[in-house]
């Protein structure tokens, strides 16, 4: 992994908006967690159940909150959110590294394509015609940029992504390994018994700072674009339907699977593997915790969730026995409601 420059703790304090507690003049050159950190790392606390582990660490500096302090044994820096404060400490002890602007040989670039001098096209990739690609780019190997594709300064594609024709990527978006943003999505009309595809002829549109997982898919519009706006995380293995559209700042866990034309507010968090029919409407701060399943419109922000959590083997059996008598109690109290009636 890439190093960036050693940074005294004062400065690096400085840097953060930290309270400084113990000497700012050690150098930190990298992050570690507590247990493997060294005289040469920084790390930090984020959860007061690892006490114990902070208590016996050996890092030069630790990132941790005020009620914390007391039981830290080296440098701390002191933040309201440490874990924000540490990932822009780790971005700066471990940056990307610098984008040196060229066109690899093996690359294969149409001659009406258009590349800032400054962009970086790896081995074996191929930018197809009136493809723009902005300064700083980062392209990795392997990567395809369909025809007319756009993408904003200072992107990154890792290695192997694939735009397909008229995708338009904002700026400062990073897409990670093998990732498809842009290919026809999955419409089809019923002729008796035979499937035939309708054209999908929008795009997809991600706004600034937008980041997608490895392997993830993003299918094009029918008509109209499919969105992914500014800010938006999303994780692995996702796979997202025609014209959906993901608000500002919504994050996305692994697994999940969006259908066509659902629109998702902005700052809502998916957890892992939930699935959404399409055409419905999410809300702004609308939040599914793992494995939702969600089969209905949820305007109004909050916290909903269905799915049945993991508990022991006998329990379950048992209470999938009790589910399967649930029609035939139903019946059983409905004639004992009728009689009390009748009577």
């Amino acid at each position: 992994m890439t190093r960036g420059s050693p940074i005294t703790l004062g400065a690096l304090a400085a840097d953060l908006g930290a309270e400084l507690h113990g000497d700012g003049a050690v150098v930190v050159t990298r992050v570690a967690d507590l247990t493997r950190a060294e005289p040469d790392s920084l790390s930090f606390l984020g959860d007061r159940r690892y006490r114990s582990t902070l208590e016996r660490t050996r890092a030069g500096g630790v990132i941790l909150a005020a009620g914390d302090a007391e039981h830290c044994p080296v440098p701390a820096l002191v933040t309201d959110n440490p874990y924000l404060a540490f990932a822009r400490a780790a971005r700066r002890l471990h940056p990307y590294p610098p984008v040196v602007g060229g066109v690899h040989p093996s690359a294969v670039v149409a001659d009406s394509a258009h590349i800032d001098a400054s962009a970086s096209i790896g081995p074996l990739t191929v930018v197809e015609a009136e493809a723009e690609i902005g300064p700083g780019v980062f392209v990795g190997p392997g990567c395809i940029v369909g025809a007319g594709c756009v993408i904003g300064a200072e992107s990154r594609l890792v290695a192997r992504v694939t735009l397909c024709e008229g995708v338009q990527v904002g700026c400062r978006v990073l897409l990670h390994p093998g990732c498809v943003i842009g290919r026809e999505g999955f419409g089809f009309a019923r002729d008796g018994e035979r499937w035939v595809r309708i054209p999908q002829i929008g795009r997809v549109r991600l706004g600034d700072d937008v980041e997608i997982g490895a392997n993830t898919t993003v299918d094009r519009g029918a008509i109209g674009d499919t969105v992914i706006a500014a800010g938006a995380k999303i994780d692995n293995l996702i796979q997202i339907g025609h014209n959906c559209e993901i608000g500002e700042n919504t994050a996305m866990a692994a697994c999940s699977g969006i259908s066509g034309s659902t629109r998702i507010g902005r700052n809502c968090t998916v957890a892992g593997a939930v699935g959404m029919a399409g055409h419905l409407e999410i809300g702004d701060d609308v939040h599914f915790t793992g494995m939702a399943m969600v089969t209905r419109s949820f305007p109004e922000p909050g916290v909903y969730s269905s799915g049945i959590p993991a508990m022991p083997n006998a329990e379950w059996r048992r209470a999938v026995a009790r589910l399967r008598q649930l029609d035939a109690l139903a019946r059983r109290l409905r004639h004992v409601e009728d009689e009390s009636k009748a009577k």
